[in-house]
């Protein structure tokens, strides 16, 4: 029996998400970051009084960037410590022992995490940016697309095609608000050592307590953080971290409903959200063209859903000053919440890029249904001619039952709801009336350009302040 463990990546990381996002959340890059906050503390020590040589801050600077993976576990093997065995590692690359003087594990584990989720989440902050300025593109080129509107998934009222993307991109907006309020208040924990109190700090200090607050605040600054926790023991409230994954499951929720709108329009030959070159859609069936990329992010929902049960679970169930308990869900919550959302947003914005509609089944369906589409403007029409609006609802009902039982099980397949409406003498319509109402297909979509104009609107504005952002474009996905 072997006991080396295979390596098994972590497919969110390796297949789906971007280069960046995976960078963040590597093993090398943690260490890095590590690296960079001891120094920071050197630094920030060193300039507050205590007596460290500028060669000795600079020796360990020079050595940032030598990370043998390797070499720290077999350290921690021995230490059964993670943090203790990644000391030990730093100190002997750079010939001295002068970091973590007054720290904790705690110090350098929280706060790196804390960067690590605070740059994510401006990460994913600006690829929002790009699914709201893709979904305002093709709600302008649809925006006179008229189609069959549906309310639990039945056919209700006409809309446009562009107005559904402009539902959609409402939705992003909300998500993308959501994490801009977030980052700007998101705090971190600060140095505090083993239960909170500073103690350690102090005592390195000769009791100057505002030596300490200022080592604090220096370090969070230099960490991009504008507020720190004053009051925590020797971790952070868990309910924080319930917070941002909860932020990320509404973001990746409006993914999740285009890549259902997409999924459910291409059901019916409405839509595409393309189909590349060599690509196969069923190694049995030639002719499928699935939307396998929209079926995926439905898969990135359900992850993101999990993991949000996940950290609900740690919150509030903090042991005094703290423990472990929580360390191997924040573990794989952590990375992967936001390895799945980047990786969702790399699909959603490959499938809208390569989004495309099928005019002519559009109106075909649109025609199939327009006599049902128009029986809330026929019953308007009916009560502006003095019928009662109850009676012409029921009426209208009846009749619409009727036309519809008649094309699912009849011979001949047509719609005669508008006949069966003039030849009712209950309702006060005639041919003329009914022609007049519903002539004109534009006057069905009520407010639908003006509100695919206001999104379009909203959406420049965010372009507008976030440039980088909107003009992002994925790496090809597999």
């Amino acid at each position: 029996m072997t006991t080396e463990k295979a390596h098994v990546p972590n497919v969110l990381a390796t297949r789906y998400a971007s280069p960046e996002m995976a960078q963040i959340w590597s093993s090398e890059e943690k260490i890095v970051l590590e690296r960079e906050l001891w120094v920071a503390v050197l630094e920030g020590q060193r300039d507050l009084g205590l007596d460290i040589e500028d060669s000795i801050v600079e020796a360990y600077k020079s050595v940032i960037g030598e990370v043998d993976l390797e070499s720290i576990e077999r350290r921690e093997r021995v230490t059964l410590h993670d943090v203790k065995a990644r000391i030990e590692e730093f100190c002997s690359l750079a010939g001295h022992e002068h970091i973590h003087k007054g720290l904790t594990s705690r110090d350098l584990t929280e706060n790196v995490e804390q960067l690590q989720i605070k740059r994510s989440m401006g990460l994913i902050q600006q690829r929002l940016v790009a699914v709201i300025s893709r979904l305002a593109e093709l709600a302008i080129e649809y925006q006179s697309t008229i189609i069959t509107g549906r309310s639990h998934n039945v056919p209700a009222q006409t809309t446009t095609l562009g107005k559904r993307f402009a539902n959609l991109g409402q939705e992003t907006i909300l998500a993308f608000e959501r994490l801009e309020e977030l980052l700007r208040r998101y705090p971190l924990r600060g140095l505090k050592g083993p239960v909170g109190t500073q103690q350690d700090l102090l005592d390195l200090f000769e009791g100057d307590s505002s030596k300490v607050n200022e080592l604090e605040q220096l370090v969070a600054n230099r960490l991009g953080f504008e507020r720190t926790l004053n009051a925590v023991g020797q971790i952070y409230p868990r309910s924080l971290d319930l917070d941002v994954i909860s932020g990320l499951t509404q973001a990746v929720s409006p993914l999740g409903n285009i890549a259902l709108q997409i999924r459910l329009m291409a059901g019916l030959d409405l839509v595409t959200e393309g189909f590349s070159e060599g690509q196969v859609g069923s190694s049995a069936m030639p002719h499928k063209m699935n939307t396998r990329s929209a079926e995926r992010v439905s898969g990135f929902v359900a992850i993101l859903r999990g993991h949000l049960t996940m950290a609900a679970s740690i919150a509030g169930d903090q042991w005094n000053e703290g423990d472990v308990s929580c360390s191997v869900v924040r573990r794989v919550v952590l990375p992967d919440a936001f390895l799945a959302l980047d990786g969702a947003i790399e699909t959603i914005l490959t499938v809208l890029d390569g989004f495309g509609a099928y005019p002519r089944v559009i109106d075909r369906e649109l025609e199939r249904y327009l006599p049902f589409l128009a029986t809330t403007r026929l019953l308007m029409a009916a009560v502006k001619a003095g019928a009662g609006r109850e009676q012409a609802h029921e009426a209208i009902k009846e009749h619409a039952v009727a036309a519809a039982l008649e094309i699912r099980e009849g011979d001949s397949g047509q719609n005669d709801l508008f006949e069966r409406i003039v030849n009712d003498p209950a309702l006060p319509l005639d041919a003329a009336a009914i022609t007049n109402a519903v002539n004109d297909h534009n006057a069905f979509i009520g407010l639908a350009d003006l509100q695919v104009a206001d999104f379009a609107g909203a959406a420049a504005t965010i372009n507008s302040q976030h440039p980088e952002g909107g003009s992002y474009r994925p790496s090809p996905i597999l």
